[in-house]
């Protein structure tokens, strides 16, 4: 049975103190974003507390040095974000610190994350395996060649009612029902839809997201069917920044992204751990773009 994780913690000449994420001022808790280079808006900090749970470290003084989040899914599945800890201290144990809690949290849940290189060793040590590496794009767009695919499927902008929709394509494509934040991704983003007949087989939404907008979740059976629902937030956001995070490396998608002007900018590690005596849950092949970094 895991050691139950201490309320305070001794960190340089600092006692740190865990607080909920809920607690923390938004301010402070965009600065230390910041300060690891995350370009998030306060926004984007206040949409993730809104989805997800989690806890913050502040030292004597009240300066807040880490944060952890994690982002239920169902009653045994979660993805756990927004890992962050002040750079002076990233080498005296908040993080892991801050994970004992989360852990805690999530005992007996299915959970995944997306590791960057500097937290790798971290993660390993929490027994989490590696799953796929996730290719960050982002840049200011341009217009796509347009004889990257030949034809143009069938795409629509979605609506209201095609949420439920959505949702369930969704869920085979990333293994599990993330319904609540699909519909809390809904309600702030443009999407479009792949209809053949009266059956969605593809959708891409897009958000404002720190420096522009991001593309994601997107949910396709191939290439030329990811490329259609992305197709229109690309002409659509053409100068801007844009960002789309997806575990396809090669082929006409990624071609397609290179294009537009969305070339690899990094890569993460997507890991897993399965919860106590239950199998661990696998993504489907189809899901060509993830919700965003902070998320997991």
């Amino acid at each position: 049975m895991d050691a139950p994780a201490s309320e305070s913690k001794l960190i340089d000449s600092f006692k740190m103190h865990v607080a909920t994420i809920e607690s923390a001022d938004l301010e402070q808790l965009h600065a230390l974003s910041v300060s690891v280079g995350w370009p998030l808006r306060s926004e984007d900090l206040q949409f993730l507390r809104e989805c997800g749970r989690g806890y913050v470290a502040r030292d004597d003084i009240g300066r807040l040095t880490g944060s952890a989040m994690w982002f239920p899914h169902g009653d045994d599945f979660a993805t756990i974000g927004m890992v962050i800890t002040s750079p002076r201290l990233q080498s005296n144990g908040t993080a892991r610190w801050l994970m004992e809690h989360v852990l805690r949290d999530c005992l007996g849940r299915n959970l995944r994350l997306n590791a960057t290189r500097a937290s790798r060793r971290l993660y390993h040590s929490l027994d989490f395996k590696p799953m796929r590496t996730i290719y960050q794009c982002q840049g200011i767009v341009r217009p796509a060649d347009s004889t990257t695919t030949t034809e143009q499927p069938p795409v629509r902008r979605l609506e209201g009612e095609d949420l439920v929709a959505v949702a369930e394509l969704d869920a085979g494509a990333f293994g599990v029902s993330r319904a609540a934040l699909i519909g809390k991704l809904f309600t702030q983003s443009v999407g479009y839809g792949l209809f053949r007949g009266d059956r969605l087989q593809a959708f891409a939404l897009c958000r404002p997201f720190g420096r522009g907008h991001v593309v994601g979740p997107v949910v396709a059976d191939s290439n030329a069917d990811a490329i259609a629902v992305i197709r229109p937030h690309v002409a659509a956001k053409e100068n801007q920044f844009l960002r789309l995070d997806t575990p396809i490396e090669t082929g006409l998608f990624a071609t397609f992204l290179s294009q537009s002007g969305l070339a690899v900018f990094d890569t993460v590690l997507a890991m897993s751990r399965p919860g106590k005596g239950r199998a661990d849950v696998v993504p489907g092949p189809n899901l060509y773009g993830l919700a965003s970094h902070a998320l997991g």
